[in-house]
């Protein structure tokens, strides 16, 4: 049994909470929320331990691992002090709002030697997964582009706008929406070298961006299309598809199938034959012992919790989601700004981290407002 806090009482939080409480090597030790009424309804109903005082739970609550759920700008405070007292942390997407920072948590992290995990959950989706193992089974040749979508329902007006929408504290479109998408493609290709074209629109956001579309490049000529759009009413959710060609066939998935064409003269994995072929993720998922939302959810929380609970550093092969490969995708993300912006890409900072580290990690300050030049003149109302 490992004991766990639960700090962030939102969406997310909330959904955490109850798979972990099912979890059968899980005790969940405490929860932490700024809203009283949310704690005293929990505390009342469940006899769970609860917090206003983030620093007061750390010290009083004997506590193994946090799971951090509440607004990004908060992340790299929380998660920094959390691993200065050795305790495993799971945090919510996207790991921080600047790349310095995120890569400061992954050095901190192994020089603790704690399990660190990033809630990217797409990962855990049995579809893309499939996915990742055609393309490291090399079943559609050398790969070349990946067209990676996401679209939803996110901002559909320019009033009401919650701490996800404001560059500060959330992010916007491009860390709230685009991360994962970002993620998926670094995954299946590797970091980039460049980005290219990066277009940062806004449809009813004022300070911060509802739409991205870019040109990501990568070693050996490959190329990336990314399409992002959270003010896109047409659909219900959030909708993820990756499409990628190689030299031998092409793969298209989201969260429901993996679809495969394979030509003649392809690599053939075991259960496949040239042509198309399907893959369900009701077939390709196995069970968890929880269900709420999604299997990704509990199997993401659960690979987290075994691992926390093994001691497994962050050098164990097999372990999705670690602070680094997240810390990747906020490395893109500064990029794609960057671009958007005009701003050349910092020297400072590479796709494996700073540089140079010297203990006071440099802080980028963010444009907050600041439409790209490009944007500027699209903005829609």
């Amino acid at each position: 049994m490992i004991r766990v806090a639960v700090v962030g009482i939102g969406k997310m939080g909330l959904s955490h909470l109850a798979m972990l409480r099912a979890h059968p090597e899980v005790e969940v030790a405490a929860v932490c929320d700024s809203a009283k009424y949310i704690l005293d309804v929990l505390e009342k109903y469940t006899g769970l331990r609860t917090y206003t005082d983030y620093e007061l739970m750390l010290d009083e609550a004997s506590l193994d691992a946090v799971i951090i759920a509440t607004p990004t700008g908060t992340h790299f405070k929380m998660v920094e002090q959390a691993i200065r007292r050795r305790l495993h942390v799971f945090c919510e997407k996207p790991l921080t709002l600047n790349p310095y920072d995120s890569w400061a948590l992954v050095a901190l992290s192994k020089e603790y030697g704690v399990v660190s995990q990033v809630g990217y959950h797409n990962r855990f989706v049995a579809a893309f997964g499939e996915a990742k193992n055609l393309l490291d089974f090399e079943a559609i040749g050398r790969p070349t582009h990946i067209l990676a979508e996401s679209y939803g329902p996110v901002v559909l007006q320019a009033k009401g706008a919650t701490w996800r929408h404001r560059r500060e504290s959330g992010g916007g479109c491009l860390y709230d929406y685009a991360a994962h998408t970002i993620d998926l493609i670094s995954w299946y290709f590797g970091p980039p070298v460049s980005v290219a074209g990066t277009f940062c629109g806004h449809i009813f956001s004022e300070n911060t961006e509802d739409e991205v579309y870019s040109t990501l490049h990568f070693e050996g000529g490959k190329s990336a299309q990314l399409s992002v759009n959270w003010s896109d009413e047409s659909y219900r959710k959030m909708t993820t598809k990756i499409t990628i060609w190689g030299t031998e066939g092409r793969i298209a998935v989201d969260r429901q199938e993996c679809q495969i064409y394979l030509r003649e003269t392809a690599k053939v994995p075991e259960g496949y034959e040239p042509g198309w072929n399907v893959r369900y993720t009701t077939d390709l998922t196995g069970p968890v012992w929880f269900y709420l939302r999604g299997e990704e959810y509990s199997a993401e929380l659960d690979q987290f919790v075994r691992s926390a609970a093994a001691g497994l550093g962050l050098s164990e092969t097999g372990h999705q989601n670690s602070f680094a490969s997240s810390a990747v995708a906020d490395s893109v993300i500064d990029m794609l700004i960057r671009d958007a912006d005009g701003s050349q890409t910092d020297p400072n900072l590479s796709l494996s981290g700073p540089l140079a580290m010297d203990g006071s990690h440099p802080r980028r300050k963010w444009p907050m407002g600041k439409l790209s030049r490009r944007s500027a003149d699209n903005r829609g109302n």
